[in-house]
This record gives structure tokens, C-alpha cells and sequence, in this order.
């Protein structure tokens, strides 16, 4: 029978995978804290206003922009996730119960899994928008709710794992040194899976790019065409950021996964998440910051106070050739295939 030891101390653990423990706080660890505090309440204030913007803002009642609130709203549990974390790292970790280890990883687990999972459900959206030269996704309102309950499901699976029997407990030898309660096959699986996500958007974005740029000299005057034109640069942007924010941290997991014994994947663990984490804040920038109605929705809300006399009104833009197009024939709000 195996022995597991469900009663040891979180400091047992670290020892047995030979990741360094502090009790006291160096240098490091307070900058480590501090920076790291600083972008998740940055993380938190964008994709709250993001959130803030969906819900108020008439106009973007439409699945597309349902999807964007719903990363927004990953990304935010990741901004708390990793909050979370700031405060129980350190000198702190060395007091934590096990219970408590598995809650700080899980949510940060669950919540990376929301942000990856909410994007490739994007890029899936917007390959479809585009290549039926729809000016909005014609996915019904009930559908995207079953697909963004699906995200969260699947994110919490994904996350919650590990605490009801993908562990390493009772099986020392196979404990990681990253997540020294894990079992290396966890984060194997774990790195492999968010690997071939990345693949398929990298893919999903490029057809996208390739196509409209193949189009642009013959769809230029067509409606929806210069929407197109205009978001094919914001498909490599976002891709690039994505791919740049998270490929070295799965690259990272994967190798301690794999029990790579010449890598030194603890020294640059920290700075890997704090990348993928600065993903949440990019998220917001790409997707949400670059429209113009939308941008105009956070100045109505970071200047409410200027207008609290007032009931909020959708901003009244003048409309150019390629806005004009954007309208159906009934007068109606339709979102841009750029998006």
C-alpha cells in the first residue's frame, strides 16, 4: 500500500523537491511583491472597466462582445488570483496549511484556463465572422451563454484536479519543483494542453490575416471589407502578445513536467507568470481599448461624476463611409468584423 502523507507540513514538500523556502524577507521577494501587486490591481481596474462598459453600453448587447466581457471577467479572477498569491508567497508560504496551497494554485489554475480557453473561443468566433462576411456574429444569446458556461466549467475542471487526487502525496518521487504538490504529469498534461490551444489560434489567426490581406484589393468597396482591412493588424497583435506572454511559461512547466534535471526552471519561474499574468492586462488593450465606441463608454464612466446629474446616453459619433456601413437597414448597433 502507499504511504501518503496528507499530514505534512507544506515545508516537507519543498524540501522533498528542493525548492528554496525563506523565512525572512530579502530584496527580492518585496520586489517580486510589489511589482507583482501593482499589475493585478492594474489587471483589475481595465477589466473591470471593460465589464462596466458591456453592461451599460446598449450597444454591445451582441454574443461577440458577451465574449469579450466573459475574458474580461477571467481575466479579472486572474488579477484576484494572483493578488492572492502576492500575499501568501514569500516568507508566507512556509505557514500556509496544505488546503490552502491547493486554493492559491487552483484559482490561479482555473483562472489562466478561463483566459485561454475564452480566447481561442474568440479567435474560433471571429474566423467564422470573417469568412462569412458577416458584420456580427449571428450566434444566438443563449448559445453564448452555453459556450461561456462550457469555459468555465472546463477552467474549473482543469483547476480544481489537482486537489482531489492529480497530486503528488502519495507519491513523492514524482512531486515537480515548481509546484511541489503536483505531480509532474499534472503539469505535463497541464503545459501540453494550453500548447495546443496556442497552436490552434496561432493558426486560427494567421488564416484569418492571409485571407483578408489575399481580399483587400477586391473587397475594399464591399461592405464589412475595410472592418476587415482595419483588424488584420489587430489579429497579429493580439496573437503576437498572446503567444509571447504565455509560450515561455508553458515551455517552462512542461520542461519540470518532463523532470528536466539540467533546467533551471525555478529561476525563472516567477518572471513566467508574471508575464502570462501582464497577458490579462494586454487582453483588455487589444480587445476592448481599440474601439471606438467602447472607448468612449470608459470616458462616460471614469468621468461620471461630471455627469452624475445626468442619466447615461450612448455617444452620439459622427459616422464615416465605413461606420455608415456598420448600421443594418433598420437603424441598429451591428459589430464590426475587425473586432
Amino acid at each position: 500500500m502507499k504511504h501518503c502523507f496528507y499530514n505534512e507540513s507544506v515545508e516537507f514538500f519543498y524540501n522533498n523537491s528542493r525548492k528554496e523556502l525563506t523565512t525572512h524577507w530579502r530584496t527580492k521577494d518585496l520586489l517580486v511583491v510589489a511589482l507583482g501587486l501593482t499589475v493585478s490591481v492594474i489587471v483589475l481596474l481595465t477589466n473591470l472597466l471593460v465589464i462596466t462598459a458591456i453592461i451599460i453600453n446598449r450597444r454591445f448587447h451582441y454574443p461577440i462582445y458577451y465574449l469579450l466581457g466573459n475574458l474580461a471577467a477571467a481575466d479579472l479572477f486572474a488579477g484576484i488570483a494572483y493578488m492572492f498569491l502576492m500575499f501568501h508567497t514569500g516568507p508566507r508560504t512556509v505557514k500556509l496549511s496544505l488546503k490552502t496551497w491547493f486554493i492559491r494554485q487552483s484559482l490561479l489554475d482555473t483562472s489562466l484556463t478561463a483566459s485561454v480557453v475564452n480566447l481561442l473561443a474568440i479567435a474560433v468566433e471571429r474566423h467564422q465572422t470573417v469568412f462569412t462576411m458577416q458584420l456580427h456574429s449571428k450566434m444566438s444569446n443563449q448559445r453564448v451563454m452555453i459556450l461561456i458556461f462550457c469555459i468555465w466549467v472546463t477552467a474549473l475542471l482543469l483547476g480544481l484536479i489537482p486537489s482531489y487526487g492529480w497530486h503528488c502525496l502519495c507519491a513523492l518521487e514524482k512531486c515537480s519543483s515548481m509546484a511541489p504538490l503536483y505531480s509532474r504529469s499534472y503539469l505535463t498534461f497541464w503545459a501540453i494542453s494550453n500548447l495546443v490551444i496556442f497552436l490552434i489560434m496561432v493558426v486560427v489567426y494567421m488564416h484569418i490575416f492571409i485571407y483578408v490581406k489575399r481580399k483587400m484589393t477586391r473587397i475594399i468597396f464591399v461592405v464589412s471589407g475595410q472592418g476587415q482591412v482595419r483588424g488584420s493588424n489587430r489579429v497579429l497583435l493580439s496573437s503576437g502578445a498572446f503567444v509571447i506572454c504565455w509560450t515561455p511559461g508553458q515551455v517552462v512547466l512542461l520542461l519540470d513536467g518532463l523532470g528536466c534535471k539540467s533546467c533551471n526552471v525555478l529561476a525563472v519561474e516567477k518572471y513566467v507568470l508574471l508575464l502570462a499574468e501582464i497577458n490579462s492586462l494586454i487582453n483588455a488593450i487589444v480587445y476592448s481599448y481599440r474601439d471606438n465606441e467602447m472607448r468612449s463608454t470608459f470616458r462616460r464612466i471614469l468621468c461620471f461624476a461630471c455627469y452624475r446629474n445626468s442619466k447615461y446616453t450612448p455617444t452620439v459619433v459622427k459616422l464615416n463611409t465605413t461606420d455608415r456601413r456598420t448600421l443594418s437597414q433598420n437603424g441598429h448597433f451591428t459589430v464590426d468584423s475587425s473586432i
